[in-house]
């Protein structure tokens, strides 16, 4: 930090040291203030972090709570939540986040202790999409295996959260509560028209006929093959859903059909116990007197998820390791809050430094981003294989496009039936903006040296040319040979192959294996023991990438004051700045 005195002035042939003085003084002072406050917060931190182990009591209950955003890793406790509640302080608001790896080692733990004598899924407002949920279920399945129970409630369950739900031995709906069963539906937003209207045209460079994410900039509705593949992999998810849930209550794939035509989310909740969704009307606050019959005493416990979490574990001592990348979010090259691929090479780096690492599995739930990213996250994984070290991918609720980049040069491939994967294909967008220009009175002018040394303003102030378009769709083309080429290389099979079903094209896993893109049904687990199986380990200890993140840093996000507005423009010029060439699948909502 620099000081400067804004009077330098000399009086009487003498220069003011004291004023000289007293800057360095003032420095001094607070970098002392300042490194005294870091150490204290980070001493009172460091104490409310490093809180110990939590002992587990007899005759406990798992309550698993349904709510807030699933993502792939657990975050650190913010020391600070309960103060700050879910109230925002300045413009930030904390969101409620809970861990996936968190929810499968808690059921796992549950299961085993005998302290632990049943789950209870509390709520059925968790957002997460159809492959993590259906990890969980099949954990919760494996949970009931060894004989203890799962019993559910919520004021409504969300679809995906019946889907769950729908293992219990018991799910009881608050009286005034409902089942949101009606089937799925999936929406695009177009922006074509919205465009033209303020004088943007989007220019699209692409390979794939089913690469529809460009479709909203130039399309007002689903093209053939983007309805052919959406309606696809919708289905293959309604049929998930219906067959799961009609073996665990009981109904046929007819009946349940029968019931979302009924939009039994609109149905009292009797209806809900009639038609055989719900065994049980009770109010949720009143679910104390059934966790007494299950539990068989009234002094029984209950932990959470972050409590158990809490819960010691056997802890491997072995030298050998098996380190475990989770990748989640979209890819960018520098920053972002996803996948940024320097950060991720650089972690690829330092796993292959650690001669105790003996595999690597990828943990991949990205709908893709920038190619260039893909490409240099595909090289550092080449590169650990280049070691004989074996790398096995665990696909999640996405694996597409550049996430399907990332994860195709891998010895194996384990995807849930319901994730979405494929996308192989590339574009790009430009928008044209000379007709706004033209609107506002903006003028351009200017001189160049060569034929195209203005190429990149041109296209965006006039837009393209013929000439200009054919370098650009020859730069994709090119993107696009070199993506097959790694799906290839990776799966054994000739380029093109790869490129009879790439296309751009959108697959569930459990189709992905059909035509060779994945190997085999499975979750993170599965793809843990087939890495340690690879590598020929007996012992070994699993260590994970990348770190939390530091309470520190967490603390400095929530006194970030930046605006809503300021927000929106960080987000646009974000997208103004991607990369020419994206390798990702498109937005699509299903609900």
């Amino acid at each position: 930090m620099l000081f400067i005195s804004r009077n330098n002035s000399v009086q009487d042939g003498q220069a003011r040291p004291r004023r000289r003085v007293g800057c360095l003084g003032g420095c001094l002072i607070f970098f002392a203030v300042y490194f005294l406050c870091s150490a204290i917060l980070g001493w009172i931190m460091g104490d409310m972090f490093s809180s110990s182990t939590v002992t587990l009591q007899d005759k406990t209950v798992y309550r698993l709570q349904m709510k807030g955003t699933l993502v792939e890793q657990a975050q650190e406790p913010n020391p600070f939540a309960g103060l700050m509640g879910s109230v925002p302080y300045g413009n930030y608001a904390q969101e409620q986040t809970v861990g996936l790896d968190e929810i499968l080692s808690n059921i796992r733990l549950a299961k085993n202790d005998d302290k632990i004598l049943g789950i209870w899924l509390d709520g059925g407002e968790l957002a997460t999409a159809p492959a993590n949920a259906k990890t969980i279920r099949d954990a919760l399945l494996d949970f009931k295996a060894s004989g203890k129970w799962v019993i559910a409630s919520a004021a409504s369950y969300g679809q995906t959260n019946y889907y769950i739900a729908s293992v219990a031995d018991r799910i009881c709906l608050d009286p005034t509560g409902e089942v949101n069963w009606n089937g799925l539906a999936a929406q695009k937003m177009y922006l074509t028209r919205v465009l033209e209207k303020i004088g943007v045209e989007m220019q699209i460079i692409k390979v794939g006929t089913f690469k529809s994410a460009v479709e909203p900039y130039f399309r007002t509705s689903m093209s053939d093959a983007d309805r052919k593949q959406t309606e696809e992999y919708v289905g293959g998810i309604w049929d998930e859903y219906k067959t799961a849930v009609g073996a665990s209550r009981g109904l046929s794939a007819a009946q349940l059909d029968a019931l979302a035509d009924r939009y039994m989310g609109l149905e009292p909740a009797q209806e809900q116990v009639a038609a055989g969704l719900v065994d049980t009307v009770v109010y949720c606050q009143d679910m104390d007197s059934l966790l007494r019959v299950y539990t068989g005493t009234k002094d029984y416990n209950t932990i959470t998820t972050d409590k158990l979490a809490l819960v010691k574990r056997p802890e491997s001592k072995a030298k050998d390791k098996v380190a475990v990348l989770y990748l989640e979010g979209e890819i960018t090259d520098e920053t972002g809050d996803g996948i940024v691929g320097k950060d991720v090479v650089k972690t690829l780096k330092k796993i292959r430094k650690d001669d105790d690492v003996k595999a690597l599995v990828l943990r991949v739930n990205s709908p893709g981003g920038s190619a260039n990213a893909s490409e240099q996250i595909w090289h550092a994984v080449q590169n650990i294989k280049a070691d004989s070290i074996p790398v096995v991918v665990s696909m999640g609720d996405y694996a597409a496009s550049g996430g399907y980049y990332i994860s195709c040069g891998a010895d194996y491939i384990y995807a849930e039936p319901t994730t979405l994967t494929g996308s192989i294909g590339i574009f790009g967008t430009i928008p044209n903006v000379n007709a706004l220009r033209n609107k506002i009175g903006l003028d351009i002018d200017g001189i160049s040296t060569n034929k195209h040394s203005d190429l990149e303003n041109n296209i965006v102030f006039k837009g393209m040319n013929a000439e200009e378009q054919a370098l650009l769709q020859t730069m994709v083309e090119r993107g696009y040979d070199l993506f097959t080429r790694r799906c290839a290389e990776g799966r054994h099979v000739e380029q093109d192959y790869i490129k009879s079903i790439g296309e751009g094209r959108v697959w569930l896993g459990a189709k992905g294996k059909e035509i060779g893109i994945v190997d085999e049904m499975g979750n993170i687990d599965d793809a843990i023991a087939k890495a340690v199986e690879l590598a020929g380990l007996t012992n070994y200890s699993l260590t994970y990438y990348p770190e939390k993140a530091d309470p520190y840093e967490e603390l400095m996000k929530m006194l970030d004051n930046t605006t809503d507005e300021e927000k929106l423009i960080l987000k646009l010029r974000e997208f103004c700045s991607q990369p020419r060439i994206m390798a990702r699948m498109d937005e699509v909502k299903i609900y």
